[in-house]
């Protein structure tokens, strides 16, 4: 369809203290929109295209989302020797992408199955400004604009809390100082703000911190909702009239006949496997009947699958709002059975299993070396990692058969998830200079299993005595709404509960505040009074999991694993670590070699030796102090002959380091030469007599008698 407005032209604003400005269709002309978003000298171009045909059977709205990482943004090169071209994303991309995913989702036509990709390069990127919430509003405008249907546009901004204020896209390093940071992504319906999506990290912030943030946060969005209101109608398409499935009224009576209430009694079970063993059976059933009603008519057996599943849905809302009943009998407030054991795993250096209903998780973890650590080397990040959490969900935790590959963007935004939560709760590594790694392995999943991994972990960080600062645990709450505006909230939901809900909102935290919230909807969004009463139902859950497993382990244990690895840590001269180093790590290659270690030594002079035994650990560290020792005037050694010269001989009074005991000093007598008092290997007892500024010592065996 052509664009018969104006084209390529420019829109600026400016937030905060900063110009926002945009170009629409200014790049990617070939594309259904494209919107080039600059902020600061950060800068992306977010594209979106639909295809020209829906997809035969395709059983879901196939949306991608991909957002592209580019280094030449950063002014890099990839640092690899052997690949400099960008290959898979980072783990930071692929959670930008899902929530750009995760907000713009909700607002396609429930009935779209053609396949729509929308494409976020980051350009250019100042180490000032975030590309994420530029890339999201890049993404709203490129769809807006275009032909595709979508009910848009949305926004997200980022919140900071920074010595008492609260602060609009807070700086990197403002971040590291925030105790929020936090987005918070809305839409307008009826002239009101609503929210759509939230993805914030907090360091046991309070509810109404929360709820006080995104009051911060609200201006800002109906201020960009604005503006993209005013590019959309300058620049916008006319969307495409892609028209919705006709209903088919004679089948829909057939399937409601047939199935009668079968459908609700398979619902309403209380064990997953019985439910699902019957809404299959009701399923085969039908496309047997439909089968021998209507053969060869495939097309009919797709109708009836999202009928049926509409049907469920329709069930779930009226039996929640009407009657408050729960597929597995529950209360809305109600948690599931919860249980929880430690030292499951007999050789792991921790180990944690939790239980919630039939949700069950054992995470294990294992500590190692500062040398474990791992590298990072991204567009925007640079530095160490010591601290993984990393989450997986096998095809047998529901029961399935398909092939095991590696993990993708929903495993790895669930680690990261927990990981964010922990993080916050971490001792520094002054204090515990271990890397530490957890595994959560998802062994029956019937919903919420990301807040089962933060409890299991939990558990195993204090089974491993790992000291962090007190358990963590998470819930998922959900919604059911209807158009009049009634709603109920649903605490713990499970399989049913997620799938044809509204909601699934993900509160992570301690017994003093929030670590973590998580939140995306299936309709439009929600307003404040639901944000808070979710939190705060979320609160009581919290507290009442915790106590459970507070029956287990309420501390960390006072002492590690017998199998953990020791760290001993000591400090040294930073002039002296190419001491310990030697000629071509010659000293300390003979260390480790010797000593069974492992040592990592820090540009600061900190040094970590991590042994399998502490008596070896110790006999390393006695190694390095030797080495690194600064020897006084006045002290007496017992040294080894290295070299003898006409004037003198030097000996080895410390690893690694040699005084000269002159002729004169060797003994109370004349001597002619030096042989006739010493020989090379020769242990003689010397006295340090002086050091010069350039550090060499004066050594001598007359004065060492004395």
């Amino acid at each position: 369809m052509e664009n018969d407005k104006i084209s390529n032209k420019k829109f600026s604003l400016v937030l905060g203290d900063t110009e926002l400005s945009i170009e629409i269709n200014a790049l990617a002309e070939q594309a259904n929109g494209a919107a080039l978003v600059r902020y600061g000298d950060t800068m992306v171009l977010a594209t979106a295209v639909m295809s020209q045909r829906e997809k035969p059977g395709m059983g879901f709205f196939p949306l991608m989302v991909d957002y592209e990482e580019k280094y030449y943004a950063s002014g890099k090169i990839k640092g690899s020797r052997y690949i400099k071209r960008e290959t898979r994303p980072s783990d930071e991309a692929i959670l930008n992408a899902r929530l750009i995913d995760r907000t713009i989702r909700p607002l396609f036509p429930e009935w779209l199955k053609r396949e729509v990709q929308t494409v976020i390069t980051v350009l250019s990127w100042d180490a000032q400004n975030e590309p994420d919430i530029l890339g999201l509003l890049g993404t709203s405008l490129a769809l807006a604009v275009s032909d595709i249907p979508w009910n848009g546009p949305t926004i997200g901004v980022r919140v900071g809390l920074v010595n008492g204020e609260y602060v609009l896209n807070p700086t990197y390093e403002q971040r590291l100082n925030s105790e929020v940071d936090v987005v918070f992504s809305g839409i307008e319906r009826k002239g009101k703000v609503i929210i759509n999506m939230i993805e914030g990290g907090f360091r046991e912030a309070q509810e109404d911190a929360i709820t006080k943030a995104y009051d911060f946060a609200k201006p800002y969005i109906k201020q960009l909702l604005d503006f993209q209101s005013e590019i959309i109608k300058a620049t916008g398409k006319e969307k495409e009239k892609i028209a919705a499935p006709a209903k088919d009224q004679e089948l829909e009576e057939f399937i409601t006949g047939f199935v009668g209430d079968t459908l609700e009694k398979a619902l309403y079970q209380r064990e997953k496997r019985i439910s699902a063993e019957k809404l299959k059976n009701v399923q085969e059933t039908l496309e047997k009947a439909l089968g021998e009603k209507y053969p060869g008519q495939e097309e009919k057996i797709r109708y009836a699958s999202d009928f049926i599943d509409k049907e469920i849905e329709k069930i779930l809302h009226e039996n929640v709002l009407k009657r408050g009943l729960r597929p597995d009998g529950r209360k809305l407030d109600q948690v599931r059975d919860i249980s929880a054991q430690i030292a499951l795993v007999p050789r792991a250096h921790g180990s944690g299993f939790f239980t919630r209903g039939e949700t069950k998780c054992l995470s294990i973890l294992t500590l190692g070396a500062p040398g474990d650590s791992q590298l990072l080397e991204g567009m925007e990040i640079v530095g160490k990692k010591r601290f993984f959490h990393h989450y997986n969900f096998p095809p047998y935790s529901v029961g399935e058969v398909k092939p095991m590959r590696g993990p993708g963007r929903r495993e790895i935004g669930h680690g990261m998830l927990v990981e964010k939560t922990l993080l916050s709760l971490m001792p520094p590594i002054e204090e515990f200079p271990y890397t530490i790694r957890v595994v959560s392995e998802i062994l029956s999943s019937n919903g919420s299993t990301s807040q089962a991994s933060l409890s299991a972990a939990s558990l195993a960080l204090m089974d491993a005595g790992v000291p962090i600062k007190t358990l963590a645990t998470g819930i998922s709450l959900g919604l059911i709404t209807d158009t009049q505006g009634n709603y109920r909230i649903l605490t713990d939901i499970q399989g049913p509960e997620d799938h044809y809900g509204d909601m699934d909102f993900k509160v992570a935290g301690t017994r003093t505040g929030i670590t973590a919230i998580q939140m995306d909807v299936k309709i439009d969004g929600i307003d404040e009074r639901i944000l808070k009463e979710t939190l705060q139902r979320g609160k009581e859950a919290r507290s009442f999991i915790l106590g459970e497993m507070e029956k287990v382990i309420s501390r960390p244990r006072p002492e590690l694993s017998p199998y953990a690895p020791r760290i001993l840590t000591l400090q040294i001269n930073p002039d002296k670590i190419r001491e310990v180093i030697g000629p071509g790590g010659k000293m300390i290659n003979e260390i480790i070699d010797q000593c069974g270690v492992l040592i990592d030594i820090e540009d600061d002079g900190k040094i970590f030796i991590t042994a399998e035994k502490e008596e070896s650990g110790k006999k390393a560290v006695e190694w390095i102090l030797n080495i690194t020792r600064e020897v006084k005037v006045g002290e007496v050694f017992q040294g080894k002959v290295k070299r003898i010269l006409n004037f003198g001989a030097f000996v080895e009074i410390l690893p690694n380091q040699e005084g000269m005991v002159h002729i004169s000093k060797l003994t109370d007598r004349r001597v002619d030469k030096v042989e006739d008092v010493v020989k090379l290997g020769d242990l003689v007892q010397v006295k340090v007599i002086g050091i010069d500024e350039l550090g060499r010592i004066d050594l001598s065996m007359k004065d060492a008698k004395k």
